[in-house]
């Protein structure tokens, strides 16, 4: 039976491609937009036979899933409709915004039972993949820290969107969601991309606490975002982890930089200027001169057997084919061929992080405890603390 999904939200068209590569029987029937006309254009670039303006409208109709690509202070609104539609749900990053949504998340996909999947597609960008792969082998050794950058410059996103969607739409000038919902935060706004590679890293640990530093504002002051902040989380096992964030600085972009220690070896992502992902793996009785990096392209012929054998469409869905592939490790949950990989307990604890991040910073970089989203029953195991 083909499974029929619904998009709500146009950004979210790469999750069409993503399952227009796929060889199942999944297609997307529908997509939903405010923005009538830039969404018919777009539907029909992908051939999406079915257009809504009103959300509760296409709820209605017959999909059986549901895309959420909405603006990142909707997805939990969205995504708690959806659920009690007797809709799955593929959500965007961050699963919300507030810790009270959070909680709200989690006790409905509990109480409905539909799979729920946080879209976070770091996780599969392929050398992340490979270097989790290298890490559950044992390959550096007991791993203890790693870090993750996000720099991106996107003070033009607080004002208006795309160049061809302020043709269409007078108001798209005015001031943006991100205006307020990102860089009008302090704090890491959206840590997911950082952090959730990094937490399959270092699978079956939780985070225990957060702290985070702000750099003050500099570049542009008329923001709430600092220039620069530094996420410390520490895990249950007292390892630890460091996140940058700067969507405000004068600099390259930097989407995706990463790197792990470990006692028998290392790994770092590249930063530019033709800087390449590299890695070394210690030799018992060679010393500190001896020890130099090499490129990670020597290992990409271990791979999980689907990168290696990636199509060019799939690669051509975005994040080097990682689009591709969680769409399918989502159709595959529904279709009870897998666990979900990153369930509804891993969207909380890594979205919380923000919220977490913002209260500390405000607190002069006190610690916070994470709250337990797997165990949590009662309106006490919400607490948050402050250490």
């Amino acid at each position: 039976m083909t499974l029929k999904v619904g998009i709500v939200g146009i950004r979210g068209l790469s999750a069409a491609l993503g399952i227009q590569s796929y060889d199942g029987d999944a297609e997307v029937v529908a997509v939903c937009d405010l923005q009538e006309t830039f969404m018919r254009e777009r539907s029909a670039m992908f051939r999406i036979p079915h257009t809504y303006r009103v959300y509760e409208d296409m709820l209605a109709s017959d999909i059986d899933a549901v895309f959420v690509a909405t603006p990142m202070h909707l997805h939990v609104q969205h995504t708690i409709q959806a659920l009690e539609a007797g809709k799955h749900v593929f959500c965007e990053v961050t699963a919300g915004v507030t810790m009270d949504e959070l909680w709200w998340l989690k006790e409905a996909v509990e109480k409905h039972g539909k799979v729920y999947m946080m879209g976070e597609n770091y996780c599969y960008i392929p050398q992340n993949q490979l270097i989790g792969q290298m890490i559950r082998e044992g390959r550096f050794g007991e791993v203890y820290y790693a870090e993750g950058e996000y720099l991106h410059n996107n003070r033009k996103l607080a004002y208006g969107y795309n160049r061809r969607q302020r043709e269409l739409d007078p108001w798209a000038d005015r001031t943006s969601w991100r205006h307020y919902w990102q860089l009008g935060k302090r704090g890491n706004f959206y840590p997911t991309h950082e952090l959730g590679p990094l937490m399959q890293w270092f699978q079956g640990d939780r985070i225990e606490s957060v702290a985070c530093f702000g750099s003050g504002s500099h570049t542009a002051p008329e923001f709430r975002q600092e220039d620069t902040s530094i996420t410390m989380v520490r895990l249950r096992s007292g390892k630890l982890l460091k996140l940058r964030l700067d969507c405000i600085s004068n600099r390259p972009i930097v989407y995706s930089y990463f790197a792990v220690q470990g006692t028998k070896g290392a790994y770092e992502s590249p930063r530019g200027l033709n800087d390449s992902h590299k890695v070394y793996f210690h030799k018992e009785g060679t010393d500190r001169e001896e020890a130099v990096w090499e490129p990670l392209e020597n290992y990409y012929e271990e791979l999980p057997e689907r990168y290696r054998n990636a199509t060019p469409a799939q690669k051509r869905v975005g994040h080097w084919g990682g689009d591709f592939f969680i769409v399918h490790d989502f159709i595959d949950a529904i279709r009870g061929l897998k666990p979900i990989p990153i369930d509804v307990y891993d969207a909380c604890e890594w979205s919380a992080v923000a919220m977490l991040s913002e209260l500390s910073i405000m607190n002069g970089g006190r610690v916070i405890a994470m709250p337990d989203f797997r165990q949590a029953k009662t309106t006490r195991d919400q607490e948050l603390k402050l250490w």
